[in-house]
């Protein structure tokens, strides 16, 4: 075994182990690459971002389950990185099909009403203390601040392909347990 193989191999080994100086190392020789990856295949710098960091927490979390003997560390980070891509994907998708939805069923003007229900809002600022706190600030920051997406990852520091992914997840959460207690009323 060369010095390059064995170097790769202990690599692999602290890696799998969890010394978080490995997944530093990975992070700097994979992540263009990952990065790379995902802006080709999605065509978009906040979702390529956002991949690239789903990839390597991923794989942080599945180390254990990485076997040298079926792939280079490099391989299977490649594996994670379509498997996120596919992901971001489907979820684009989903977030298109409730678009249409949501058009079909609420012509556009009638989404602005003349009157604030009380109730209403109350219900909603209910839900959004249910979410996490990286996505109820994010959440805040959209519709009490009215900032967009960009200005929303500028204003916490967070990427623009989080940001857009934590709002989609909490519209979907929030749709989903609005639509339960409307129908529990």
């Amino acid at each position: 075994m060369d010095d390059a193989t064995e170097a790769e191999s202990a690599l692999d080994r602290r890696f799998v182990a969890g010394d978080e100086r490995a997944l530093a190392e990975l992070y700097r020789r994979w992540s263009p690459v990952v990065f790379t990856l995902a802006l080709r295949s999605l065509n978009d710098r906040g979702d390529a971002e956002d991949v690239t960091q789903r990839t390597f927490v991923s794989a942080w979390n599945s180390r254990a389950s990485y076997d040298s003997s079926k792939a280079r560390l490099s391989t299977w980070l490649i594996a994670i990185a379509r498997r996120r891509i596919a992901d971001t994907f489907q979820a684009r998708a989903k977030v298109q099909q409730l678009q249409a939805e949501l058009e079909r069923i609420t012509p556009p003007g009638e989404l602005v009403s003349e009157e604030i229900d009380l109730s209403e809002t109350l219900l909603i600022s209910s839900e959004l203390q249910q979410l996490a706190p990286d996505a109820r600030e994010v959440m805040r920051l959209a519709f009490y601040d009215d900032l967009t997406h960009e200005e929303i990852a500028r204003r916490t520091g967070m990427p623009l392909g989080t940001v857009k992914s934590h709002i989609r997840r909490s519209l979907t959460r929030m749709r989903g347990r609005l639509e339960v207690n409307r129908v529990a009323s």
